[in-house]
C-alpha cells in the first residue's frame, strides 16, 4: 500500500475477500461474510439460555483461590515445577492471554479464552503455555460452568503472583469463552512465523502497520533477543514504546511490566529447538493437544525449551523480590548466548550469593540472565529514570505494577458494571470509561411525552436519527467500548470528529440541552439521544403503514470530561461508515470490506447489516445528505424500496469511478439513482442478494419494518450491561 496516494488502511488487508485455501478461494475478491459469523451460537455447547453472570455468581470464590494457590505448589512429574512453584508458568500464561489486545480496534485480549484455539495455541512466543492450561484442567474440571477458562487464565496469574507474595490490585470476572477459533482476526500478513513484513518503513518502529501491536508474527510483544533478533537495547526500546502504547500502557507502565512480570520465574532455553516437535495444532493424534515435544533428557524440568533463552532475572524467582533493579543497575552485562544459542545478556563477575539456584538441580547457583527489552530500562534515557526511581522506592513500583498488572489483564472487559466476583476494586479508574449511575425512571407515559417534545422540537427526523446512530455506532464488542450510553459524543474528541458532522451535531445537542433544562425530571442526554431517535423511526414507520413501537430502555448516564481519556477515545474515531455511506478518504481496502470490519465490531450478523443499511438509505441518513444508495421517491419514510430497486431489472448499472456508479434506466437511459459499491454490494454478492430478495419481496414490506427495528435497537442497546 502506498500511503502517499491513499488513507493509512484502518483495518486488516484482505482479511474480508477469500484469497485462502476455501472452495470460496477460486473466486478471490469474492467478499467473504464468515467474520459477521465468527461467534455463531451453533459451535456453542452450552445450553440455550445459559447465563455465565448467574453462574458465577453461585461460585465458592474463595475455595477457587485456595485450591489454585494450592495447584502453584504441587508439582506434577509430568511437567515439573520450576522451584517447586508454578507461579512463573502461570503468569506467563496470564500474561500471554491478556497481551494480545490491542486498542485500535479492541480485539485480542483475554476476554474470550481465545488462548485454546489456534493459531494463539500455536504461536511461537505461547511455547508450552499448552502444559500451563492442562494443569489448570482438573480445577477447571471441578468448578465447570461456572468459571469459564478466560477468567479462570488471569485469576490463576493472580493467585501465582500472591502465593510468592505479592499483593495485586484485584480481580473481576466476566469474560465469556468462545468456542472455535477466532480466524479471522487479523495477526499480521506474513506467511511464516517471526517474520517481519508489518512496516512500512523498517527503520521506524512506530511505521507499524494498523491494527498491529505486536512487533513480529507470533510474537505477544517484542523479540526478547533484539529487534528482528539483533540484540541493541535503544533499538529494543523503540520498538517496546510502540507496541505498549499499542496495548494502551505509557512508559512507567511499559517499565513496571517488564520488570514486574520478570521479577518471577525464567526462560528455558535447554536444548536444540530445532529438535522441537510441531506445535499443538501440528502435533500428533497420541499428543492429545500437547505440542513441543522435547526429545532432550527429560524433555522438561531442567530440560525445558521454550524461548531458547536460559535463566532467572533475579535472585529468589520463586517468590516477589526487589532483586530485578538491584541486579540490573548493580552490574555490568554482557552479550551472551543460551544452550539453544539465543542471544541473551548476563552480569560481569557477580557475586555468587547474588545467583539463583538451578530450576531443578539442587544446591546448584545459575547466572541470571536479561532480555535485551530488559537491558532497555537501564540504556533508554527515559526508561532508566523510571527503573532509578522504581529501584529506590520499591512500593511505589509494587504500586505501580499492581495497578499495571490489573489493567493488562482487565483492559478489554469493558466498563467496571460488567466485571464480577468480590475482588473487584471499588475504585473507579478512567481506562475503565466510567459512567455516573442515573437515579430516575421512566413511565410508559412520560416516554410518550418526551418522544412527542422531541419530535417537534424543530429538528429533523433525519437529524435525530443520525445523532442516536453517531452516539452509538463507536461500541465495540471486541473490548465493549463506546456506544451511546455516557454521551461522550457531547465531549472532547467525539464532538469534533468529523464523521459526527460537527456542525449539525452541535445543533441537535444545543436543542437536547434546551428540553432537558425544561424537564421536571432531569432525563440524560444519552437518553434523549437515543429516544430522539427511535421516536424519528416510528414516524417515519408510521408514514409507511406500520404502526410499530421502537422499545426503549432508560437509564443511560451522561459523563463528564473529567470521566473521559481524551487519548484513549482517538481510537474509537469512525474513518469510515457504511451505514451512512461516509469515507473520511480513500483506502487501499474497499468500502464493503471496511463496512464489514465495523459490522463485526458492532457485533451484528449479516442480516442485520443488510435490514440497516436499506432502511438508513432511504431514512436518507447518509453523510453529507448525498443521496448515493437513496434508491427511493420517498426519502425519509421506512419503507423496502432501497431492496425494491437494487433488485429491479428495468435497470442496469454503470461505473464512472472506482466508487460511484448510475443506476440507469434501460428503455430511456437516464440516471435514475447513484450508487456507491457499499450499495451494490447487496445486490453482487450471492448471500446479500438473497437477502435484500427477501426483503424486497410485496410481502416482507412489515418484516422488513420489525427486522429494522430489532437491529437498530440491538445497536442502541449495545454498551447497556
Amino acid at each position: 500500500m502506498d500511503n502517499l496516494q491513499k488513507g493509512k488502511c484502518p483495518v486488516m488487508h484482505g482479511a474480508n475477500t477469500d484469497s485462502g485455501n476455501s472452495l470460496m478461494s477460486w473466486w478471490p475478491n469474492a467478499l467473504n461474510l464468515d467474520i459477521l459469523h465468527q461467534h455463531d451460537s451453533k459451535t456453542n455447547p452450552l445450553d440455550e439460555g445459559f447465563n455465565y453472570r448467574e453462574e458465577f455468581s453461585k461460585l465458592d470464590f474463595e475455595a477457587l483461590k485456595s485450591d489454585l494457590k494450592k495447584l502453584m505448589t504441587q508439582s506434577q512429574q509430568w511437567w515439573p515445577a520450576d522451584w517447586g512453584h508454578y507461579g512463573g508458568l502461570m503468569i506467563r500464561m496470564a500474561w500471554h492471554s491478556a497481551g494480545t489486545y490491542r486498542i485500535a480496534d479492541g480485539r485480542g485480549g483475554s476476554n474470550t479464552g481465545n488462548q485454546r484455539f489456534a493459531p494463539l495455541n500455536s504461536w511461537p512466543d505461547n511455547v508450552n503455555l499448552d502444559k500451563a492450561r492442562r494443569l489448570l484442567w482438573p480445577i477447571k474440571k471441578k468448578y465447570g460452568n461456572k468459571i469459564s477458562w478466560a477468567d479462570l487464565f488471569i485469576l490463576a496469574g493472580n493467585m501465582a503472583y500472591e502465593s510468592m507474595g505479592f499483593k495485586t490490585f484485584g480481580f473481576g470476572g466476566g469474560r465469556e469463552d468462545i468456542w472455535h477459533p477466532e480466524k479471522d482476526i487479523y495477526w499480521g500478513a506474513e506467511k511464516d512465523w517471526l517474520g517481519k513484513s508489518r512496516y512500512s518503513d523498517s527503520t521506524r518502529s512506530e511505521s507499524l502497520e494498523n491494527p498491529l501491536a505486536a512487533v513480529q508474527m507470533g510474537l505477544i510483544y517484542v523479540n526478547p533477543e533484539g529487534v528482528d533478533g539483533n540484540p541493541n537495547p535503544l533499538k529494543t526500546a523503540k520498538d517496546m514504546r510502540t507496541t505498549f502504547s499499542r496495548m494502551a500502557m505509557n512508559d512507567e507502565e511499559t517499565v513496571a511490566l517488564t520488570a514486574g512480570g520478570h521479577t518471577v520465574g525464567k526462560t528455558h532455553g535447554n536444548g536444540n529447538p530445532s529438535l522441537l516437535g510441531p506445535s499443538p495444532e501440528g502435533a500428533p493424534m497420541e499428543q492429545q493437544g500437547f505440542g513441543w515435544s522435547n526429545p532432550k533428557g527429560k524433555g522438561n524440568a531442567e530440560h525445558t525449551l521454550s524461548s531458547g533463552l536460559e535463566g532467572a532475572w533475579t535472585t529468589h524467582p520463586n517468590k516477589w523480590n526487589d532483586t530485578y533493579f538491584y541486579l540490573l543497575f548493580t552490574y555490568d552485562w554482557e552479550l551472551t548466548k543460551s544452550p539453544a544459542g539465543a542471544w541473551q545478556w548476563e552480569p560481569v563477575n557477580i557475586k555468587e550469593e547474588d545467583k539463583p539456584f538451578d530450576a531443578h538441580i539442587p544446591g546448584v547457583r545459575r547466572n541470571p540472565m536479561m532480555t535485551d527489552a530488559d537491558m532497555a530500562l537501564k540504556m533508554d534515557p527515559d526508561y532508566r529514570i523510571i527503573s532509578e526511581r522504581f529501584y529506590k522506592d520499591p512500593e511505589y513500583f509494587a504500586k505501580v505494577f499492581a495497578r499495571a498488572w490489573f489493567k493488562l489483564t482487565h483492559r478489554d472487559l469493558g466498563p467496571k458494571s460488567r466485571y464480577l466476583g468480590p475482588d473487584v476494586p471499588k475504585e473507579d479508574l478512567i481506562w475503565q470509561d466510567p459512567i455516573p449511575k442515573v437515579e430516575y425512571t421512566l413511565s410508559k407515559e412520560e416516554i410518550n411525552e418526551l418522544k412527542i417534545k422531541l419530535l417537534n422540537c424543530g429538528l429533523s427526523r433525519t437529524e435525530l436519527i443520525n445523532t442516536a446512530w453517531d452516539s452509538a455506532r463507536t461500541f465495540r464488542y471486541s473490548d465493549y467500548r463506546g456506544g451511546a450510553n455516557g454521551a461522550r459524543i457531547r465531549l472532547a474528541p467525539q464532538k469534533d470528529w468529523e464523521g459526527n458532522e460537527p456542525k449539525l451535531l452541535n445543533k441537535v445537542l444545543k436543542k437536547l440541552e434546551e428540553i432537558q433544562a425544561g424537564l421536571n425530571k432531569k432525563v440524560s442526554i444519552a437518553d434523549l439521544i437515543v429516544l430522539g431517535g427511535g421516536a424519528a423511526i416510528e414516524k417515519a414507520a408510521l408514514d409507511a403503514g406500520v404502526d410499530i413501537k421502537v422499545p426503549f430502555l432508560p437509564g443511560r448516564g451522561d459523563a463528564t470530561a473529567q470521566m473521559t481519556d481524551v487519548d484513549s477515545f482517538s481510537v474509537l474515531e469512525p474513518l469510515h461508515d457504511g451505514y451512512r455511506n461516509w469515507l473520511k478518504k480513500e483506502y487501499a481496502v474497499n468500502p464493503e470490506e471496511l463496512l464489514l470490519d465495523r459490522t463485526q465490531l458492532m457485533g451484528l450478523t449479516a442480516v442485520e447489516m443488510t435490514v440497516l443499511i436499506g432502511g438508513m438509505r432511504v431514512l436518507g441518513t447518509n453523510y453529507g445528505n448525498t443521496k448515493h444508495g437513496v434508491f427511493t421517491d420517498r426519502e425519509g419514510v421506512l419503507t423496502n424500496d432501497f431492496f425494491v430497486n437494487l433488485t429491479d431489472m428495468n435497470y442496469y448499472w454503470k461505473p464512472v469511478s472506482n466508487n460511484l456508479y448510475h443506476i440507469v434506466d434501460r428503455e430511456s437511459s437516464v440516471i435514475k439513482w447513484i450508487a456507491t459499491r457499499v450499495d451494490l454490494v447487496f445486490g453482487s454478492n450471492s448471500v446479500l442478494r438473497a437477502y435484500s430478495e427477501l426483503y424486497a419481496q410485496d410481502d416482507n414490506k412489515v418484516k422488513f419494518v420489525n427486522d429494522f427495528v430489532k437491529a437498530w435497537v440491538k445497536v442502541m442497546n449495545a454498551d447497556r450491561f
